[in-house]
């Protein structure tokens, strides 16, 4: 059994005093976690209190905290050197790591890929080029969508209200759309074998009036919805939307940014429904936790001529020498634990469902799982107050975990975690759940 602590300690109380006075209010944070040291899922507070890491700093340390192939990737090119810029210059890490990434990308044809620091980055430099290879002024989205919060990104994030309050104008010509299922299904979280009317939508509708296709230059979509709310689309619902970007020429570009690089899985999450995409944002675990990012376009796509978007730290050699090994781990090994353990987690969790009335809906693939809160299992009303009880009363336990949606907790660990921890985890949920349900 987990042993609730008292927490924070009086070291890291001190750093979250200090934290106050200097670091912008704009962050979120669900609890006062502050880090000392980690090693695959376990991490180290500053008062010496052990926790697992099932956010993986929000799906970034795929390899785990400080995995020793990674921090000898690192030394080995800080001896060498540690920024060349590559928009400038050339250097064989970045090569090296492009061959790889257009190698693995889905498709047959060729690929080039544009480096960036982080997914917001990856996805405005999709937008432009989506803009400069079609001619096309507009682009859809989904509501429930994350892309990220620079201005171009932000205006095709479809989460919530609170990452747009008072930032308008916006980048115009961006239209959303429901994500999956009807708006029936999506307040109801009912997914059932969906009609998929959310398409119909799109053709019948905002196609004929207001949005012409033919001034529609790419569709941003997440695979798997992250900040979302960990949503699974309907079995039908990529393959049929990749058909409605063919028949109007429409790009279709999947945001692997939380989804990508084995965290479902497969590298790609998207290869769960055989879509090849036009191009792929990705970031988060691409590095292993060092800021790297990366958007891979067909190459008949990417014409853009010299000077049209460049980027002076993304693809620098430390993140690239990283990468490079990432992907190495997680081809050969660390996709598939994520799929075994992943899916021993969604068994376990969709079990614990019948002694829990507050756990609602449970999805997902391999280490991108979701559990939905509710107050009321018949209505399925949202408990996000409840969810939010939930993670600290994990945290107090031991266990890291973050919210996403209105009311899911969602479950994201470094791929390479070990099925021990994993039931470790899933102890420390159904203590914590126990707690909270009994203050209902």
């Amino acid at each position: 059994m987990s042993r609730e602590m008292q927490l924070p300690g009086p070291k890291g109380a001190a750093w979250v005093e200090r934290d106050s006075a200097v670091i912008s209010p704009s962050y979120t944070r669900s609890y006062p976690y502050v880090m000392d040291h980690g090693s695959g899922t376990e991490v180290w507070d500053v008062d010496g209190n052990r926790f697992l890491d099932f956010s993986s700093g929000i799906a970034v340390t795929s390899t785990g905290h400080s995995h020793p192939a990674v921090v000898k990737a690192i030394q080995e090119q800080a001896e060498r050197f540690i920024h060349m810029s590559g928009t400038d210059f050339y250097y064989p890490q970045q090569i090296e790591l492009a061959e790889r990434l257009a190698r693995l990308a889905p498709g047959e044809e060729p690929k080039k890929v544009f480096f960036t620091n982080s997914g917001a980055e990856s996805v405005e430099a999709a937008f432009k080029l989506a803009r400069y290879v079609t001619g096309r002024p507009r682009m859809l989205a989904f509501i429930g969508g994350f892309h990220g919060r620079t201005m171009g990104a932000l205006s095709l994030t479809g989460s919530k209200a609170v990452h747009r309050r008072g930032f308008m104008p916006l980048v115009p010509g961006v239209t959303h759309v429901p994500y999956g299922y009807c708006y029936r299904c999506a307040l109801n979280r009912e997914y059932p074998e969906c009609d998929l009317a959310c398409l119909r939508y799109i053709e019948d509708e905002v196609f004929k009036h207001y949005v012409p296709a033919d001034e529609v230059a790419a569709v941003f979509v997440e695979p798997i919805q992250g900040e979302g709310g960990y949503v699974v689309p309907p079995p039908e619902f990529h393959t049929r939307l990749k058909a409605l970007c063919e028949k109007h020429g429409i790009l279709f570009v999947a945001d692997e940014v939380q989804s990508g690089i084995g965290r479902t899985g497969k590298m790609f999450a998207i290869e769960h429904w055989g879509v090849v995409p036009d191009m792929i944002c990705l970031a988060k675990g691409i590095a292993s936790g060092l800021p790297l990012g990366a958007m891979i376009a067909r190459a008949s796509l990417m014409t853009w001529p010299p000077g049209a978007h460049a980027n002076t730290f993304g693809g620098n050699p430390l993140a690239c020498a990283a990468a490079l090994v990432t992907l190495d781990l997680v081809e050969n090994e660390y996709a598939a634990n994520a799929a075994a353990v992943g899916a021993s987690m969604l068994e376990k969790l969709k079990a614990m469902q019948g002694r829990h009335p507050s756990m609602g809906d449970v999805r997902g693939k391999g280490l991108m799982l979701g559990v939905e809160i509710v107050n009321d299992k018949a209505t399925k009303e949202r408990a996000p107050e409840l969810r939010n009880q939930l993670v600290e009363a994990c945290f107090n336990r031991g266990l890291l975990v973050l919210g996403c949606g209105p009311n899911t907790l969602r479950f994201m660990p470094p791929l390479n975690t070990a099925i021990g921890l994993a039931d470790d985890a899933l102890g420390i949920f159904d203590e914590a759940l126990n707690e909270v349900e009994a203050g209902i």
